[in-house]
């Protein structure tokens, strides 16, 4: 792991970004971390990155948990016994709209 301030990552930020392959580059000003530059090998990874420090997709996993705490969710057997019945390819019933592609 590197530690650069923000003026030398600015100055040197091709090497910064090399270097983060190897590791985080932790990014400093004034002393105190405020970034981290972080390699990606491929989509996928980047993709998890994304989705980890999501606000919204981690308001809609606390709110998920909240409402198997109160016992409003599905048990494991009819979670799998409706995606089974879901069979593959098949779009979300009542939903009533079609998927848009982007083109």
């Amino acid at each position: 792991m590197k530690i650069a301030s923000v003026a030398d990552v600015k100055a040197h930020l091709s090497s910064y970004l090399k270097a983060s392959a190897a590791g985080p580059v932790v990014v400093t000003r004034n002393g105190h971390a405020v970034a981290v530059l972080l390699g990606v090998s491929d989509d996928d990874e980047l993709e998890r990155l994304l989705l980890a420090h999501s606000r919204k997709l981690g308001a809609i996993l606390d709110a998920a948990d909240r409402r198997i705490q109160e016992g409003a969710g599905l048990g494991h057997d009819e979670f799998w016994q409706q995606v089974e019945s879901a069979g593959p390819g098949r779009e979300k019933k009542g939903s009533g709209k079609k998927r848009r592609t982007k083109g």
